[in-house]
């Protein structure tokens, strides 16, 4: 009996395993095949503070080994980011077999309306965010300082933002799942509205660096995406356990 029941579990782990060496074999394809252009990629992303430097400066490396290992740091970063629809791809092949087939059937839409929301937010953040900031703090240093930022103390600045704002732009899909399995309703979340700004401005100031602008532009479109989701989420009201219900009974 014991051994007849660890048979399952090992299946599981095996099945887990195979889809996470998916994964990194992913990552890994798309690392090497970037890594050519690593110093490229660099520049590319360095581009938004780089238009705003004074005449003259420059980034700078502090590190003797950072204008080797940042680049390389960066593509590493930039294949997960690039591999995310395979992974999340492999995550959906690995629960798949445990879900109702209503649960398929939003689940697969889900996954990929969240990529495509994360890779919104992150260039949201490079195209919009990153000028606007970079100019306003270029255009507010005391006078006789000059810009000369480090290219790693750089790429955490921006990754953080990009991280940031990824997350943040899933804020409909959240609500739609919410929604969806009845624990909360567009009719509670439109009477939390204030609290919800005020909580998108709370999360802003956790989620960027310490510094206001940022955090406001982080806040506002989160805020919009909330409602978003809100008016999104009245089409999948309680769905999710209504049809639960309904196909545990017909499996009964």
């Amino acid at each position: 009996m014991a051994v007849e029941d660890t048979q399952p579990l090992i299946s599981h782990l095996i099945e887990l395993r195979k889809r996470l060496l998916n994964c990194i074999i992913a990552v890994l394809v798309i690392f090497l095949a970037l890594v050519y252009f690593s110093n490229d990629i660099y520049q590319l992303v360095a581009e938004p503070l780089i238009r705003q430097l004074p005449v003259g400066a420059s980034m700078i490396a502090t590190d003797v080994a950072s204008p080797f290992l940042t680049p390389i740091k960066l593509t590493i970063i930039v294949s997960v980011f690039l591999a995310v629809p395979v992974i999340l791809y492999q995550i959906w092949a690995f629960v798949a077999p445990a879900l109702y087939r209503h649960e398929r059937r939003l689940v697969m839409p889900l996954l990929f309306s969240s990529s495509m929301l994360f890779y919104i937010g992150v260039a949201f953040a490079y195209f919009v965010v990153f000028p606007m900031a970079f100019g306003f703090f270029a255009k507010t240093a005391p006078q006789g300082v000059t810009m000369a930022t480090d290219i790693a103390s750089y790429l955490d600045f921006v990754m953080t933002l990009f991280m940031a704002f990824g997350v943040a732009f899933e804020v409909p899909v959240a609500i739609i799942l919410l929604c969806w399995t009845g624990v909360t309703s567009p009719e509670m979340l439109r009477q939390k509205r204030p609290y919800m700004l005020v909580g998108a401005f709370v999360v802003g100031m956790l989620l960027t660096p310490p510094d206001v602008f940022s955090q406001t532009l982080l806040a506002i479109p989160m805020y919009c995406l909330f409602e978003v989701g809100v008016f999104c989420s009245r089409f999948y009201v309680g769905k999710g356990r209504q049809a639960s219900e309904e196909e545990h009974e017909t499996e009964s």
